[in-house]
Parts: structure tokens; sequence; C-alpha cells
């Protein structure tokens, strides 16, 4: 049974993760990203972390996709006509690279079973839930320096998200300072 779920939950969440990247309407993207958090969610159910579910039902499917839509629709993203952005000179090259580097790297790991990302080791078991587990400073040790490479990561990726929304912002307001200020000159 067990076993049946995870196949269903797999199964949604690959097809809403390619939904939320092929979806050209970022609302239904977003709407994409629900339906995989609570395919996540569904994955913590069955390793008996009901609290984890929770939390990534109330948090993220709820909290951080209402937001998403939020700031979707403050900037106009939704109604725009074209978003695409100019190429520099070496950008999909360059992007080509590090995208098979990336995957050189995470393949490395997967095969590999280096514990970098998950602080486990496969003979070794779950060192991170040893003893106290509800102990918080024990669990911030443990995050802080066996999981070091994974909150890098993590850091690296909202900050990519961060200056994303800068740059969109920024386009939106150009362009509308732009046409204010051919509307003066007229």
């Amino acid at each position: 049974m067990a076993e049946a779920v995870f196949a269903v939950a797999a199964v949604l969440m690959l097809a809403g993760a390619v939904g939320v990247v092929a979806s050209r309407n970022p609302v239904h993207a977003a709407l994409f990203l629900v339906q995989t958090l609570v395919g996540v969610a569904v994955l913590f159910v069955l390793n008996d972390a009901h609290f984890l579910a929770a939390v990534q039902v109330v948090v993220y499917a709820g909290a951080i996709v209402i937001l998403f839509l939020f700031v979707i629709m403050l900037l106009g993203v939704d109604k725009a006509e074209e978003l695409s952005i100019e190429p520099i000179f070496g950008q999909r090259p360059l992007a080509a690279v590090v995208g098979a580097a990336l995957v050189a790297v995470l393949g490395t790991v997967v095969v590999t079973g280096a514990d970098v990302l998950t602080g486990l080791r496969r003979a070794g078991g779950d060192r991170a839930l040893d003893g106290d587990a509800t102990d918080i400073e024990r669990m911030g040790r443990v995050l802080f320096s066996e999981f070091a490479f994974a909150v890098e990561i993590t850091a690296a990726l909202l900050t990519v998200a961060v200056v994303g929304a800068v740059i969109l912002t920024r386009r939106a307001s150009r362009s509308d300072g732009s046409a204010t200020a051919d509307t003066a000159a007229s």
C-alpha cells in the first residue's frame, strides 16, 4: 500500500514540477507548485513525519504560494506581453556548461553515496537523530556542521530568487517610467 501511495505522490509531484517549469501563465505555475508541495507533504506522512507534513502544507503550500501570487499580481507579470530578456553574448553556452557541471556533481553524489548533502553515512544510519531529537541546540549544531553545504546551497538559491524578483521589478518600473516620460514630452 505504501509503495502505491508513494508512486502516485511521485507522479503527481513530477507532473506538478513539469507544470511549474512549462506553464506560461505564472498563476498556473504557482498552482502547479502547490500540487508539488502537497505531494511532498504526502511523502512526509508516509515517513510518519506528520508535523513536517502539516508545516509543509500550511507554510509552503499555503503562505509562501500566497506570497508568490501577491507578488505576481503586484508586479503585473501575469499581464505582461513580453518578458524575454536578450541574452548576453556567451550566456547560453555558459549556462549549458554550468548546467552540465551541476548534473555531473549531482550524479556523482547520488552514485557514490556521499554524505555531503544528507549528513548520513550509508552504513552508519541516522547520526542526526541519535539521542534527544527535540534538543534545538543539537539540531542547530547538526544543521550548521554536517549539513552546512546544503544550507549554503539553499542560501544561494534564495539569493538567486531575490535577484530575479528585483530584475522583474526594475524591468516593470523602467517600462512604466519610459511610458510616462514619452507621454509628458508630447
